[in-house]
């Protein structure tokens, strides 16, 4: 009992390790290229606007959401009126109509592009 707090401690440990190494690389790797004198634009180069990129990623996941609940109806659907086995049948409906939907999600998104 006294050993399952070391698991969520050490996993929160991890990830904040993981978020400080990486800011502070990004920062050193960046002040560097500013001491030989690079222009600073640099690093807003090819970076797309943060609108868009939310826009985005709130499409896909309203998709992926969307075919989630799909899934779980459908299987609910087959497990009332056929004999298959309720075991496979919701993960396998789950999965293949989240999957649908996130392609379908990635033609909306080559859509919202143009």
């Amino acid at each position: 009992m006294n050993g399952s707090i070391l698991i969520p401690i050490s996993l929160f440990l991890s990830i904040f390790g993981i978020f400080y190494l990486y800011l502070s690389t990004r920062n050193k790797e960046r002040l560097a290229l500013i001491e030989k004198g690079v222009d600073a634009s640099i690093f807003m180069n090819g970076r797309p606007n943060s609108s868009q990129f939310f826009r985005l990623i709130l499409l896909n996941l309203a998709f992926l959401l969307l075919g989630i609940g799909l899934g779980i109806f459908i299987a609910l659907l087959l497990a009332t009126y056929t004999l298959l086995d309720q075991d496979a049948l919701y993960p396998a409906s789950i999965f293949t109509a989240a999957g649908a939907s996130l392609f379908a999600g990635f033609g909306a998104t080559k859509k919202l592009d143009k």
